[in-house]
């Protein structure tokens, strides 16, 4: 941990070195062009603050996987301004001569700035590529019964409204479950009878118009 702190500390103390000294040959290097005042501290600020903008739109251009030939133009102009203000303040140019060319750049360096900080303001922004744990989890489908897919009734003729009598107990068998769709249309086909009669459905007449065998007559009668 100490370890990784001294780490962070140099890389801080030598950017603020740098950082401190390429301002201070900005700022030379305008107030020699004749730009005095303020605004020979803005220029180095001007300079300094594209740079980071299109250093950062590159990266997130970059790291979203488009294309990031602007960003990447900008920043080489403010790169270019600033390693030029350090060279030329470093003994090769006469500080109280500047040539009139020096002049005209360090005159128009405004516009330009403004210019650039304005596209990288306006540009389209790229979305991040969602990480693992941010992807959202598709819900799962739950297929529920269709009542499309209910069995066909038999062909038999409908049941007369006469009383239907019981008929005699047949031996036990053991009651197999319905599925859930086969009972609601026993409990409707139950119901439509007793409407139309007024008495209760026999199992048998239910389970013969389901068309299911003999076999499954006391699991018809279960679910009456």
């Amino acid at each position: 941990m100490r370890a990784q702190l001294a780490r962070v500390d140099a890389v801080i103390v030598q950017a603020v070195i740098a950082g401190a000294l390429s301002f201070s040959h900005l700022h030379d290097l305008a107030e020699a062009a004749g730009q005095g005042g303020w605004k020979a501290w803005a220029y180095p600020i001007s300079v300094d603050l594209l740079l980071v903008a299109a250093w950062r739109r590159m990266r997130e251009a970059q790291r979203a996987g488009q294309p990031a030939g602007g960003p990447r133009l900008w920043f080489l102009v403010a790169l270019a301004a600033s390693l030029g203000a350090n060279v030329a303040t470093a003994g090769l140019l006469d500080l109280d001569d500047v040539p009139a060319s020096l002049r005209v750049v360090v005159a128009g360096w405004p516009a330009v700035a403004f210019f650039g900080g304005t596209l990288l303001a306006h540009s389209p922004r790229t979305p991040e590529a969602p990480t693992e744990t941010e992807t959202p989890t598709a819900p799962v489908a739950v297929e529920e019964p269709q009542r499309d897919a209910l069995p066909e009734p038999s062909t038999d003729p409908e049941p007369t409204t006469e009383p239907i009598t019981a008929p005699a107990p047949a031996p036990t068998v053991p009651a197999v479950s319905l599925p859930p769709v086969l009972v609601d249309r026993v409990r409707a086909l139950a119901e439509e009878h007793r409407t139309a009669t007024g008495q209760p459905a026999d199992p048998d007449t239910v389970r013969s118009r389901l068309g299911l065998p003999a076999s499954m007559t006391p699991s018809v009668a279960a679910h009456l």
